[in-house]
C-alpha cells in the first residue's frame, strides 16, 4: 500500500515514513511479523484521540452557544467510534490498513475508528496542531452542519426501540476465536429467544455494540 499517496493527496507531508507506517499497523501484523511492541498504531490513537477532542472542543466552543454539558454531549457524538469509522472510510483510510492475515476479513469499525485517530496523531507530530485541525475539521464539519446522526451506544438505541414492545434485549456469546494477545468475540443479540442481529469485536463489549448495531439497522429498514 501506498500511504504517502493519501498523505500528498491531502496536502501534507510526512517525513517519517516509519510512522506513516506505524499509523497504518494493527497489532495482528506486528505480532504476525515479529515486529517491536511499539510498531503498531496504538500510542498514535492514544495521541490522536488527545488531539481530536481539542480541536471538536475548540470547535463547539467557538461556534456554539451551548452549555458544557450539551457541548459535550453533542461532541462525544461526532467522536464516537461509528463516527470516525464513517470519516475514515468516506476518505479511504481503510484501505491502507496492514493486518494479520486472521485479522484481514475483519478489519470492522473499531480498528478502522482507531486508524483515523493514529493518522490524525501522525498528522500532527509531523505538521502541528494547526495543520491537523485543518485536517480533521474539512472531513467532520460538513457532518456536522448536516445534523448528521451517529450513535455512540447502539445497545441503548436498540433497546429504546425494542421497550416500545415492552422487550428486552440479551447477549449471547457465540465464539471466541483468535491468540491470547489478539481475540475475536462474536455475539448474538437476542429478544425474546430470537436472534435479531449478529456482531464481531475484539472486546465482548465491542462485540455486543456490534450486534445491537446490526440489529438496529435491521429494524430501522423495516
Amino acid at each position: 500500500m501506498n500511504f504517502k499517496d493519501f498523505f500528498a493527496n491531502r496536502g501534507i507531508k510526512i517525513k517519517n515514513e516509519e510512522l506513516m507506517r506505524e499509523a497504518f499497523t494493527h497489532s495482528s501484523y506486528q505480532h504476525e511479523n515479529n515486529l517491536p511492541y511499539n510498531t503498531n498504531y496504538e500510542r498514535l490513537e492514544f495521541l490522536g484521540d488527545a488531539v481530536l477532542e481539542a480541536i471538536t472542543s475548540e470547535y463547539f466552543y467557538l461556534n456554539t452557544d451551548l452549555k458544557e454539558g450539551e457541548m459535550s454531549k453533542i461532541r462525544a457524538s461526532f467522536v464516537c467510534e461509528n463516527a470516525l469509522a464513517t470519516y475514515a472510510k468516506e476518505i479511504g483510510l481503510n484501505k491502507y490498513i496492514l493486518a494479520g492475515h486472521g485479522q484481514e476479513s475483519n478489519i470492522n469499525d473499531t480498528i478502522i475508528a482507531d486508524v483515523f485517530e493514529s493518522v490524525l496523531g501522525v498528522i500532527y507530530l509531523e505538521n502541528g496542531y494547526e495543520v491537523a485541525k485543518k485536517y480533521a475539521e474539512e472531513i467532520i464539519i460538513p457532518y456536522i452542519e448536516k445534523g448528521y446522526k451517529f450513535f455512540k451506544d447502539y445497545k441503548t438505541a436498540f433497546q429504546e426501540l425494542v421497550q416500545t414492545d415492552k422487550k428486552s434485549v440479551t447477549y449471547e456469546l457465540v465464539s471466541e476465536t483468535g491468540p491470547a494477545h489478539d481475540r475475536t468475540f462474536k455475539m448474538n443479540a437476542i429478544v425474546d429467544g430470537m436472534i435479531f442481529g449478529t456482531g464481531v469485536g475484539k472486546s465482548k463489549k465491542d462485540a455486543e455494540q456490534a450486534a445491537a448495531k446490526n440489529a438496529y439497522e435491521k429494524q430501522a429498514k423495516l
